[in-house]
This record gives structure tokens, C-alpha cells and sequence, in this order.
């Protein structure tokens, strides 16, 4: 059942929708449930070849899809309630997940927390574009959406190479 209060765990699920997954298995509980916007994003756009994005309740969740339609990445806005290791969530400030955590990586206009590539925090913009080091990011900006996905390849080649397979 789609929860909009359930734990957010990195490389695996938000609002218990896991990666991975066909979304058939939750179309009937979306469109039954929640309020529901679709996109198609062609092989020509920035995203890649064929992908699907569902958008529940103004963004609260957003679940984006491959060409068969296995879910690769979920993604919360701040009306999200659940939270990641029960401490981190969307609407955190910047300065909050600097106190929270032991090391935060910028990499592609997105925050890395504690070296989990399966989690992410996108800036907003500007800072997407303009931040390249996180002396340019105010403390008291809210970090309004998270993403679970697998980031791995973003990760320095040592520590892809320690990942284990989940």
C-alpha cells in the first residue's frame, strides 16, 4: 500500500513503491487513491530513451519509469512524512543535514549524504546550476525533494567497486 508517511530507504523504496518494480502493480491504488499527472519523456529528452513519470497529489510523490515500465527512481516533496534512517527528510535545511550527517558530497546539482548513492537530496534552483561547492549553499535552504534511485555510478570508482549488490 502506497504510504505517504513510510520510511524512506535508499536503493529500495519511498512510500513503500520499490525499485525495481513494474508500476502496473500500483496503477489501480494511484489512480483509485491520489490525484494523478503523467508525462511520457522521449528518447530525445535529457532523461534518456522512453521514460514515464506518474506525479501523485501535486508531487508529493513522483515515480518515474523505464521503457518497460520498471520503476527506477522514486522521488518526495516536503509534504512527504516519512524519513530516511528516521532522521533526514524532504523540507530539511541545509544547515539541519550538515548537523545530521558525517559527510555530504555535491555531485550533478544533487547532495549525497554519508556516501549512500542509493538516496539523494536535489538543490533547487539556482543552486542546481551555480553551486560548486557547498560554501555556496545557504544554510537555511530547504532541500524540498528527495530521490531514491541508484546513484552508484556517480561514486569514485573505489568505492563502486566496494558496493555490495543489494
Amino acid at each position: 500500500m502506497i504510504d505517504f508517511n513510510a520510511d524512506i530507504i535508499s536503493f529500495t523504496s519511498l512510500a513503500n513503491i520499490r525499485l525495481g518494480h513494474s508500476v502496473d502493480i500500483y496503477l489501480e491504488e494511484m489512480l483509485t487513491r491520489f490525484t494523478v499527472e503523467t508525462k511520457e519523456y522521449p528518447s530525445s529528452s535529457p532523461l534518456g530513451g522512453d521514460m514515464h513519470g506518474y506525479f501523485l497529489d501535486d508531487n508529493t510523490i513522483s515515480i518515474f519509469t523505464d521503457a518497460n515500465d520498471i520503476i527506477v527512481s522514486v522521488v518526495c516533496n516536503q509534504n512527504y512524512h516519512g524519513r530516511y534512517q528516521n532522521k533526514l527528510y524532504a523540507g530539511i535545511t541545509m544547515e539541519r543535514l550538515t548537523l545530521l550527517s558525517k559527510s555530504i558530497l555535491l555531485i550533478n546539482g544533487a547532495l549525497i549524504v554519508d556516501g549512500d548513492y542509493g538516496l539523494a537530496f536535489s538543490l533547487p534552483s539556482p543552486y542546481d546550476e551555480i553551486a560548486d561547492s557547498l560554501q555556496h549553499i545557504p544554510g537555511d535552504l530547504q532541500l524540498v525533494e528527495v530521490v531514491v534511485s541508484d546513484h552508484s555510478s556517480w561514486a569514485p570508482q573505489a568505492s563502486r567497486k566496494g558496493r555490495k549488490k543489494r
